[in-house]
């Protein structure tokens, strides 16, 4: 073909226009997270405001790692409430019966439950559905069990008191120091999940939960993808655990419940598998909601249920996914 078809081919072709930086997840979306945080101070008018703004935020942290695991490696896990759990009380042991640096305590606490995970993950994620759903139940069962029962490590369904946490010789206090704290922690956390999602590792993820098969044929190793994923995600939920502990300065075995497993994998569903955003907005919605339905009293579970019921027939891909894809629909 001549060169001038060529070039008259080519000019007659619409251009794809591409997107500014506005609409691009790690950008504009993170931009968006940090106003918002930024702003949401304004409304928050009393420590029960800041106390439910950080609940919200250190819930969020462990969703994230949690959906990248479920969403985006499609690796089902009831039982990270234990490595929830694991980070607090480690974090706690380390700092209150052995001198350890709270910073210092928290970092060793997370290393321990990496090595926990990685050792832990080899046999478990050999298996697939509900038999690795069943797995990952009774290992975080196991934790809880431990953490309730060995009182003279860990007092017991009594708790224990956690000291203060200190940094570079600051000592965190107050609501408002620490919902910055955890504000800044969150962004770190969405900007580590996005910029992995962006890389090859969150191609090779994206494969493997599409079909196992075909991402080993083009030469993904999908038992090491699978391990590395679940560690990072163990982590997340420690570091969440870690620093919950230091901000209410008392924990119990509670949080390493099942139900609370249970609650994290509902939030991560609610807000959007493979959307970071998603298990933000998930976390945020699950926490602050059954806070605002107190005033149903006694139907507060009744109302609950069929909020999320609805949210699930009418959003059946989660809430941030679903609407995302009716504005586009809207938009073309």
């Amino acid at each position: 073909m001549d060169s001038s078809v060529q070039s008259r081919a080519s000019a007659s072709e619409p251009r794809v226009r591409q997107p500014g930086w506005w609409a691009t997840p790690r950008t504009g979306g993170l931009a968006a997270l940090t106003l918002i945080l930024a702003l949401a101070p304004a409304f928050l008018v009393n420590d029960y405001f800041y106390d439910v703004a950080i609940l919200v935020g250190l819930n969020a942290i462990v969703c994230v790692g949690l959906n990248l695991l479920i969403g985006y490696a499609g690796q089902i896990s009831l039982g990270h409430a234990g490595f929830y759990g694991l980070g607090a009380y480690g974090s706690a042991l380390l700092a209150a019966r052995y001198g350890v640096p709270p910073l210092a305590a928290l970092v060793a606490a997370c290393a321990g439950v990496a090595l926990l995970a990685f050792v832990v993950g080899r046999p478990i994620l050999r298996l697939k559905g509900h038999y690795l759903a069943m797995a990952t139940l009774g290992l975080g069962i196991i934790i809880a069990i431990v953490i309730a029962n060995e009182e003279w490590l860990t007092g017991g369904p009594d708790g224990m008191s956690v000291p203060r946490l200190t940094m570079l010789g600051w000592t965190v206090r107050g609501s408002q120091a620490w919902y910055w704290v955890v504000a800044l922690c969150l962004l770190v956390a969405v900007w580590l999940s996005l910029k992995l999602i962006e890389s090859p590792r969150g191609r090779a993820l994206r494969a493997l939960h599409t079909s196992e098969v075909a991402a080993e044929v083009v030469g993904i190793d999908s038992a090491y993808q699978k391990l590395m994923v679940f560690v990072l995600s163990a982590v997340f939920a420690a570091f969440a655990g870690g620093l919950t502990a230091f901000y209410s300065g008392f924990i119990t075995p509670e949080k390493a419940s099942f139900m609370h497993s249970v609650e994290l994998v509902t939030m991560v569903v609610f807000g959007g598998m493979a959307s970071t955003y998603g298990a933000v907005v998930g976390a945020a919605v699950l926490t602050i909601l059954p806070q605002a339905l107190t005033v149903v009293k006694e139907y507060e579970m009744v109302v609950l249920g069929a909020i999320m019921m609805g949210t699930m027939v009418f959003f059946p891909r989660g809430t941030v996914p679903t609407i995302a894809a009716l504005l586009e629909r809207r938009k073309r």
